[in-house]
């Protein structure tokens, strides 16, 4: 299984960089987004996947969208806790979808960048939501978890997870003048009977039939062939 986890970015050039995301899907047999906000737009996303699994009316719970080439077997949505205080970032309902695709469960998500502090609570939840799933069963965690390598490591511990880039120091958002050296903040984890072999995508701007050229977010995307 080929899979891929993307910030989509969910503000400027939103519906051009999609379709240009769209059309570089072909290869993947599972793709977990982030920031995807709106259903019109996960339907742009989805035209060329027999099946895919989202949340919410025309605003997607958690910005969450997942695609696949293969059966979903079941899906569902869990809201991470509201934690104080009130910010813009509340109105995204951030959580966790998890699906079942050939009996692999899927774990796709998006944590809060607002404090670590709030990051915790989330990734507690999350262990909790992970603690349900048969260690004997083969899992992978995807997603912007807003939490570097080094800091997600007693968490990958407690959950029994392996990083599948564990080592890797390269960035996974965009460097900028105002954040020169970002961490890794989207990540594969995996847990049982797998192999998961990861490399960074989408770092290069694309070019558009109009002739100009655009990056497809401010992160990365990861990919992953998984065995």
């Amino acid at each position: 299984m080929r899979l891929l986890t993307f910030n989509t970015l969910f503000k400027g050039d939103v519906r051009v960089r999609l379709s240009a995301l769209s059309e570089r899907l072909e290869c993947y047999d599972v793709v977990c987004l982030q920031e995807v906000m709106w259903r019109r737009n996960a339907r742009l996303l989805a035209r060329t996947f027999p099946h895919f699994s989202w949340f919410g009316g025309a605003v997607l719970r958690g910005g969450l969208v997942l695609l696949s080439r293969r059966p979903i077997a079941r899906s569902r949505f869990v809201r991470y806790p509201v934690t104080a205080p009130l910010r813009p970032e509340l109105l995204m309902r951030k959580g966790v979808q998890i699906a079942v695709i050939d009996g692999l469960t899927v774990v796709n998500t998006h944590l809060s960048a607002y404090s670590s502090r709030i990051q915790a609570v989330e990734l507690s939840f999350l262990a909790d939501v992970l603690s349900a799933v048969d260690l004997g069963e083969p899992l992978v965690v995807v997603g912007d978890l807003n939490v570097s390598r080094t800091k997600l490591s007693s968490f990958i511990e407690k959950s029994r997870l392996v990083d599948s880039l564990a080592g890797d120091s390269r960035p996974t958002y965009r460097p900028t003048p105002e954040f020169p050296t970002p961490p890794a903040f989207d990540h594969i984890l995996t847990r049982g009977p797998l192999t998961a072999t990861a490399s960074l995508v989408f770092q290069a701007p694309v070019p558009l039939p109009t002739g100009r050229e655009i990056f497809l977010s401010d992160h990365y995307g990861v990919e992953a062939e998984i065995v």
